[in-house]
């Protein structure tokens, strides 16, 4: 299949998530790209909020400003972070599956942002210094370091892709530049030394797309930026391209689910798409751990449910690999409460009355919470047929 200019089209790209996703399970990856429906969390819209607003302070219009003028910074930072902060509200509350907003994480956002700001500077030579304190300057400085900001990188084949956080100058003491830094902006967990291996296997992918696209390129060093605490962290390593095109290989996708691989990381973590595969099911409920810990993922039926969200369910388990399932006659008590509640009270409009996917629910105590961080929907499992049940 080729293009109109002749080059060959493809029919997927990988990105460094895609990749990592199928690593850690080939069906996990297969359900990620069955236009199921999506999921979203309050650390994926803080994430976003604050990248957009990094990338507008990035690209302030300096014209107008004296150099030795301060005390504007701090007055762009909050008008960037509130508009980027309800844009991102919005496609939150548009996705299909997500919790209860919570606005007080807007704080957590501003700290965030402000590490950002900090990563920055101190590029710039500038650490420790207050956004207060910043002339325009010295923004100006920042701003000339900054080769690129949210761009996209692929390969000249379009195979391997990723998002471009930031590509930054490094600069010797004439201002020449004397290397590339790829910088990319963090706001989850900070790791106390190394990188996460998924996380620095993304670098090294960003480092060498950049470096397959651009041969003469000066040296060229990839870098987690953790803006909680303004941490930066180097990836280190020989290059993964290779490595990139063989998944890219691997990836390529029909109508038939590929392989599980069940297991405490793809089953006993977090899956977005646990509700279409009855392999994590099967593997708790064989490993002994099915519905045990005070957060539990579970498939049940109602047997009673009452307007004020109180209900009783009743635990199932397997009846076969298809993931069929068999009740238990184990009954709960359970309160749905916020958006679980709402996705209940869907349910019932629509007329639904099969087995239940419940995600995250606090099973701790006679009663279970499922409260507006839980999922709750319909069990549909997608067997290895690919054809539904």
């Amino acid at each position: 299949m080729t293009e109109d200019d002749g080059k060959p089209a493809y029919q997927h790209s990988l990105s460094p998530s895609a990749w990592n996703r199928f690593e850690t399970c080939p069906r996990q990856y297969w359900l990620s790209r069955q236009r199921l429906p999506r999921k979203t969390g309050m650390a994926a819209a803080l994430g976003t909020a604050v990248h957009a607003s990094i990338e507008d302070l990035v690209a302030i219009d300096m014209e107008g400003y004296e150099n030795s003028q301060s005390g504007w910074l701090p007055k762009i930072m909050a008008t960037v972070l509130r508009k980027r902060w309800e844009e991102e509200k919005g496609n939150f509350l548009a996705t299909p599956r997500h919790p209860d907003w919570k606005e007080e994480k807007y704080k957590n956002a501003q700290s965030q942002q402000r590490g950002g700001v900090e990563l920055l500077l101190r590029h710039a030579g500038a650490p420790g210094l207050s956004p207060n304190s910043v002339t325009a300057a010295l923004w100006k400085r920042v701003q000339a370091l900054v080769i690129a900001c949210e761009g996209e990188l692929r390969t000249k084949d379009g195979r391997i892709m990723g998002r471009l956080d930031l590509l930054l100058a490094d600069v010797d003491e004439e201002n020449n530049i004397v290397g590339w830094r790829v910088a990319d902006l963090k706001t989850g967990r900070v790791p106390e030394d190394e990188l996460y291996d998924t996380v620095r296997r993304q670098l090294l992918l960003y480092r060498d797309i950049l470096l397959t696209n651009n041969p003469d390129a000066p040296p060229t060093v990839a870098v987690g930026w953790y803006t909680n605490g303004s941490k930066a962290i180097e990836a280190h390593g020989d290059p993964v391209i290779d490595q990139a095109y063989l998944a890219w290989e691997a990836t390529q996708i029909d109508e038939t689910p590929l392989k599980p691989t069940p297991g405490d990381d793809s089953c006993g973590g977090f899956c977005d798409w646990k509700a279409w595969c009855p392999h994590w099911w099967n593997w708790r409920n064989e490993s002994g751990k099915l519905h045990r810990g005070d957060f539990v993922d579970a498939v049940v039926l109602i047997h009673s449910y009452e307007e004020s969200g109180a209900a009783v369910i009743e635990l199932c388990v397997p009846a076969d690999f298809h993931g069929r399932p068999m009740p238990t006659g184990h009954q709960t008590a359970a309160v749905f409460a916020g958006n679980s509640k709402k996705a209940m009270e869907k349910l019932s409009e629509d007329g639904y009355q099969g087995a239940l996917f419940i995600g995250g629910a606090m099973a701790k105590g006679s009663t279970w919470r499922i409260g507006g961080w839980c999922d709750v929907l319909p069990w549909a499992p997608i067997p290895d047929t690919g054809r539904t049940l």
